[in-house]
């Protein structure tokens, strides 16, 4: 394995969208692409890697066999993707939702060729980079087929507002302060190119955490605007969103939404449940006295939508492995609710369907320099290529003081990119 370095001939889109067809042939695909929103703590503009050299794959004893598969591989680029059902192995919780998808509760490899993208240049590492780089500026680009799906919602809008109705009755009793409640979205015999879809969900909503995964006939087309949990020369990261607004028509109304939601006390709460529930995960590894929020109520703006943002870091111990890190905070609890595991038990009672990939993490492991950088899945699709099985879910957090309809609309929002990306509409 070698790494050379190439100036790009065609603009950087151009060849990294070359670069994901070329790469179609592959059963093992991951691609990560910032779209140039990076910060501080981000290492790539956009890294694609392929074809599994070796690969981790488990549904049960899940961490401790990623454990010694992280301890067996000195690679600076090991991807994969943890479900959010893996809650079921770190705390005495079940899942009884339908599974229609049949993903791996989670899934690694080592790659044999991997592209890392700078501001003019592609450095691929590789057996023979040469021949690699010329396979892929000889790739032509496919004209985009059309995509014809029928999109239904698992749940009516009175079977949401029953469950919502649900979580709040618990809220009253004082059993949890906060549930996010996630709804499906699916499409049957759905017909699809999946690299095609993922383009067209980038460009309408561009993110810092996107991401295209591939295993076998299993697709990920991720449009993630949060992070989960980074590392960084032993600092840990997490930034949870609590927190969405619509954007506006102008720059005025957006400067307005965005006082407005800085005003908002049902935000405000919602937020600071989230992040006081991230201390207390993260305070688990972390060295005494090192958690601490560095920034609160940050409100970034994407294409389709404002987010409230929060960052919370420590010092990790190092009497404690990366893995036993992910082990004391997944899932992530803008995901779950507070208290997190009630949260989690009443989603598993509430919501109709099994979440998997949904709501768990997609990201790398470093294990030259010791870090990782994993995201939430959220405004995500799903796709079983063999049983041409599409599905995706939104959610959004259910206090004392949210209202049914705001919150359904809510879902609705985060549901739009995703379904224009498909060119549908939901079935009525």
């Amino acid at each position: 394995m070698r790494i050379e370095s190439f100036d790009l001939l065609d603009s950087k889109d151009k060849f990294h969208q070359k670069a994901l067809h070329w790469s179609g042939q592959f059963d093992e695909i991951s691609f990560f692409n910032s779209n140039g929103m990076s910060d501080q703590w981000g290492r790539y503009e956009q890294v694609l890697a392929v074809k599994a050299l070796f690969s981790f794959r488990a549904n049960e004893n899940v961490f401790d066999q990623l454990d010694t598969f992280l301890n067996l591989y000195q690679s600076q680029f090991i991807p994969g993707f943890l479900s959010y059902d893996l809650k079921n192995e770190i705390e005495e919780l079940q899942t009884t939702g339908k599974d229609q998808l049949e993903f791996p509760e989670a899934y690694f490899f080592v790659p044999a060729i991997t592209l890392r993208w700078t501001a003019n240049q592609v450095h691929i590492e590789a057996e023979d980079p040469v021949k690699i780089y010329q396979a892929i500026s000889d790739t032509k680009i496919p004209l985009a087929a059309p995509i014809v799906v029928q999109v239904q919602s698992r749940w009516t809008k009175s079977e949401y507002v029953k469950a919502f109705e649900d979580v709040q009755a618990h809220i009253q009793r004082g059993d949890i302060y906060e549930v996010n409640l996630c709804q499906e979205f699916f499409a049957e015999n759905a017909d699809i190119s999946p690299l095609e879809v993922y383009h067209q969900l980038n460009s309408i909503s561009p993110t810092p955490f996107s991401s295209f995964f591939r295993v076998g006939h299993h697709f990920i087309m991720c449009a993630s605007p949060e992070r989960f949990l980074a590392k960084r020369q032993g600092k840990l990261i997490s930034q949870p969103i609590k927190g969405t607004a619509k954007r506006g028509a102008n720059p005025t109304e957006d400067r307005q939404i965005i006082a407005d939601m800085l005003r908002s006390k049902k935000e405000i709460a919602e937020n600071v449940m989230i992040v006081d529930l991230v201390r207390n995960d993260l305070t688990r590894s972390a060295l005494p006295g090192t958690v601490e929020a560095t920034r609160l109520f940050e409100i970034q703006s994407f294409e389709q939508v404002h987010q409230m943002i929060s960052t919370i870091t420590c010092m990790q111990d190092p009497e404690v492995a990366n893995v036993d890190v992910f082990r004391n905070t997944f899932p992530a609890g803008s995901m779950t609710g507070a208290p997190k595991i009630a949260a989690m038990q009443i989603c598993d009672q509430l919501e109709a369907r099994k979440r998997g990939v949904y709501a768990g993490s997609i990201g790398y492991f470093d294990t030259v320099h010791d870090e990782f950088d994993f995201n939430v899945v959220i405004r995500s699709l799903l796709y079983n290529k063999q049983k041409r099985y599409l599905s995706f879910h939104t959610g959004g957090a259910v206090t004392n003081q949210a209202a049914a309809d705001q919150e359904y609309q809510e879902c609705l929002l985060k549901a739009s990119a995703i379904l224009e990306a498909l060119d549908a509409r939901l079935e009525e």
